[in-house]
């Protein structure tokens, strides 16, 4: 059976980066946006737009310049309501040409290999956008029961704990 194809899937063959760049800008449809909400578990993706700077390296590779703007709903993590955020998240990364081994310095920027010398664009924005979520979405009124009964919340108990003399 074929791997199943990414959900956002905007193949671009490095070969199409000539030498004085590319730009790209990539929108997902409605049912891009959904099939990406139930991969990310979220309620909703309202719109993802994300502009590539694309600019060949020396080495063969393409660095990608991006911007990535998103409308999402996440549920909170404390009532389970609805939490509308916008994400605005900018990356640079390498798309290496096929067969070449990502770096993994701790200097070396993300790298991305490709097969047969394409690129998923489409996939590059969609791991950018899981890493751009908030991981502990929290509506603006929400307040843990440990919150709701004193206005120091947790750090009241240990306050108490340290001004008690010793026995």
């Amino acid at each position: 059976m074929p791997p199943e194809a990414p959900e956002f899937s905007r193949p671009l063959a490095l070969g199409r980066v000539g030498p004085e760049g590319r730009a790209e800008t990539l929108e997902a449809g409605p049912a891009e946006r959904a099939a990406l909400a139930r991969r990310f578990g979220i309620p909703g993706i309202d719109s993802l737009r994300v502009r590539f700077d694309l600019q060949p390296e020396a080495d063969g590779a393409i660095r990608a310049t991006g911007e990535l703007e998103a409308e999402v709903v996440q549920e909170c993590v404390v009532s389970l309501e609805p939490v509308p955020q916008r994400v605005a998240e900018r990356f640079v990364l390498r798309l290496l040409p096929a067969g070449r081994e990502p770096g993994d310095g701790p200097e070396d920027l993300d790298e991305i290999e490709t097969e047969h010398d394409v690129a998923d664009l489409g996939e590059v924005a969609a791991e950018q956008l899981a890493l751009a979520l908030d991981p502990y979405p929290r509506a603006p009124d929400a307040v843990l029961p440990a919150e709701a009964g004193s206005a120091e919340g947790a750090f009241a108990a240990l306050a108490a704990l340290r001004r008690r003399p010793a026995p």
